[in-house]
């Protein structure tokens, strides 16, 4: 069967689907399933599954309306039918190869039934609406906290977002923005189209940058400068894959960067090989771990339920249970704990979590025991604002015109003397 052109990136976007769906994998866990498949066709699969479960509740409303019995929800025909009405509405494939390519991951009568469904669609014209329709669970959690804002967040699910980079000399800002044609988002952050092979990108070789959502990016810049020669000592506490262990590390800080995962932590390893950076790289439970001596700043970048990066993972739009929500949230009050003890008197403590949920921020700010050292406007990027207790919120529905960012939620406290 997996001679037909295109079909094995179709079978692995299906393994994908069903991971994330029934077993609850996330998307990048699930990406295992394109394993030996050529970039070109790993990449078209994680793109088809990718866009499905972006518009899952929209491209169900069009299967319901072509059916006379409902499938149920985890019938193989649905989730390639979600397949085959994605990539002919979002990736723009044609018909033909829609078909040829979708029917042969089914048999039987399911076969008939997938091929007379999209047929009746595709006469139909069936459409997919401007912004995608949030699943009902995540209506209801979001819905008190961003009644207003839902529809703007919907918007800045529509597309994946743009590929934002991170680098090394903020002092170089102009230079490569014209030299990779990118837009300046702030000084040393820079935005460029999505699609790009980015080992390929002038500068990637030479460790000039890397990878990193512009709202990423905000929690360490708000940890100022080390200090010099003899650089104040910063931990950076969660650390892998590094992005911001790389920032502290650029800023001039004394970076420990530690985290829990073997795995993450060989990424962070090849990123400061990479570039240049220096940190000392401690593999270690944050709960269990003791520090030597206090640090000057820590940037707690706390494990959590990541829905703020649902543009680039949706898969988040499904898997996120409100149980897991709780328990990461008492992971946070603990970490937010021991992170205050290791600041040294007048030690500066940011917290953040890349969420969109109150429980692993607002709520969060109750538990910190430290003095509030309110985020200042001029300290962002342009067209942000902190909000009136001094904290960051962002969603993927802000800078619409630049193409958005990522949610996230960033609070700075400092440690009285």
């Amino acid at each position: 069967m997996n001679d037909i052109a295109g079909l094995p990136a179709r079978n692995a976007a299906l393994k994908m689907l069903d991971a994330v769906l029934r077993r609850g994998d996330t998307i990048d866990t699930a990406a295992g399933a394109a394993k030996g498949l050529s970039p070109s066709d790993a990449a078209l699969a994680r793109a088809i599954a990718s866009e499905v479960l972006r518009w899952q509740v929209d491209l169900d409303r069009l299967i319901d309306s072509a059916t006379r019995q409902r499938l149920p929800d985890d019938a193989k025909a649905r989730t390639v039918l979600r397949m085959m009405l994605a990539q002919a509405l979002t990736l723009e494939t044609a018909p033909h190869a829609v078909i040829a390519t979708g029917l042969p991951l089914l048999t039987g009568g399911p076969r008939r039934l997938a091929h007379g469904v999209f047929s009746t669609l595709d006469k139909r014209g069936g459409s997919l609406p401007d912004a995608p329709t949030l699943p009902d669970a995540v209506t209801s959690r979001w819905g008190e906290q961003y009644s207003e804002r839902l529809p703007a967040i919907a918007a800045g699910l529509a597309h994946p977002p743009p590929l934002d980079i991170s680098l090394r000399d903020a002092g170089e800002t102009d230079a490569w923005a014209e030299r990779l044609e990118a837009r300046i988002m702030a000084p040393g952050q820079l935005r460029l189209s999505r699609g790009q092979a980015v080992d390929a990108l002038p500068g990637f070789g030479e460790g000039a940058w890397w990878v990193q959502d512009l709202a990423a990016s905000i929690p360490a810049s708000l940890l100022g400068r080390g200090a010099g020669p003899e650089a104040g000592r910063a931990l950076d506490l969660c650390a892998a894959p590094g992005g911001k262990t790389l920032q502290l590390a650029a800023a001039g800080w004394n970076v420990t960067a530690l985290d829990i995962a073997k795995r993450r932590l060989k990424r962070l390893h090849q990123n400061l090989q990479r570039t240049g950076l220096c940190a000392e790289v401690v593999e270690a439970d944050a709960l269990k771990w003791e520090p030597e001596e206090g640090f000057d700043a820590i940037l707690l970048d706390a494990p959590c339920s990541a829905t703020g990066t649902c543009r680039r993972h949706p898969d988040v739009l499904h898997r996120v249970s409100q149980a897991q929500i709780d328990d990461l949230a008492k992971l946070q009050a603990a970490l937010i704990a021991k992170a205050s003890d290791w600041l040294k008197p007048g030690g500066v403590l940011v917290y953040a979590v890349c969420s969109l949920e109150r429980e692993e921020g607002e709520d969060q700010m109750d538990r910190v025991t430290l003095s509030p050292a309110p985020i200042a406007q001029d300290e962002l990027p342009a067209g942000l604002e902190p909000t009136s207790q001094g904290w960051l919120r962002t969603d993927p529905g802000m800078l619409p015109d630049a193409g958005g960012l990522d949610g996230f939620f960033v609070a700075r406290f400092r440690k009285q003397g």
